[in-house]
């Protein structure tokens, strides 16, 4: 097998989840930076990931799907508790969310304390590992999303503040697992961010651009230049951001 080839091999499942992920990342961004909520991928992501820790430092040998029922609990805990929270404490909502994080990162650090392995879980969860997706897990990640794109789009207007966390907790739950927390975040907030500036006509359009432009150099920048994944793509989608400001600048799209 020659080295284009072994390239192949491992980037295409890389970019693959990505373009996955963004499937499902660039609208729910949109709504999440609408709603004024932008750090609740951040808060359900992480307590997702504290549901995965619970699997593992209670369960003796934690099977794929345990460690999923788990993490989806988690966050579908999470999501309930801040639909909640937005009904009867909405002024401070984003603190909250906040407070949220900042808790179910501390007692997952709290879990991980004893484990001589607890610093590269972590940093897997932080970050992700992209570059090493099995291809086999993608069918079924792909079908899941697809699912919940079209209740998105088909329900967008009356899915409520319960079926709008339910939905993100089910998809940020696998995103998680599949790039890490600081991609999932990148992923969510950086293409809406760029696609703010645009006609809501363009938004999607521009968020999917900005995304999948950002992941493609992320991952080849990542190859070139051997260095980690996941913070070269975050790296990538903050740099495309700043380029597509300075392009909206210069011709704006506001038709």
């Amino acid at each position: 097998m020659s080295d284009l080839e072994i390239q192949i091999s491992i980037l295409g499942p890389a970019l693959l989840a990505g373009l996955i992920v963004l499937s499902t990342h660039v609208p729910l961004g949109q709504q999440v930076l609408a709603r004024g909520i932008v750090f609740i991928d951040l808060a359900i992501a992480q307590i997702a990931g504290l549901g995965v820790t619970l699997a593992g430092s209670f369960l003796a040998e934690p099977h794929g799907w345990q460690v999923q029922v788990a993490a989806v609990s988690a966050a579908l805990a999470g999501s309930f508790l801040l639909t909640m929270t937005e009904r009867f404490w909405p002024e401070v909502q984003e603190a909250l969310i906040g407070v949220l994080f900042v808790l179910a990162a501390c007692v997952e650090l709290l879990l991980l304390a004893n484990n001589p392995h607890g610093g590269e879980h972590l940093k897997d969860m932080l970050v992700g590992q992209i570059l090493w997706v099995s291809p086999s897990t993608l069918p079924a990640v792909a079908l899941l999303y697809a699912g919940a794109l079209a209740i998105f789009f088909w329900r967008r207007g009356d899915l409520g503040h319960l079926g709008f966390y339910v939905l993100f907790a089910v998809v940020v739950t696998q995103s998680v697992q599949l790039v890490g927390i600081y991609l999932v975040f990148a992923s969510l907030i950086v293409p809406a961010l760029a696609a703010k500036r645009f006609s809501p006509r363009w938004r999607l359009l521009a968020g999917y651009a900005v995304g999948i432009i950002g992941y493609v150099a992320g991952i080849v920048a990542s190859s070139l230049l051997d260095l980690p994944t996941g913070p070269m793509i975050v790296a990538a989608l903050c740099l495309t951001f700043a380029l597509s400001v300075l392009v909206v600048k210069a011709a704006p799209v506001n038709g």
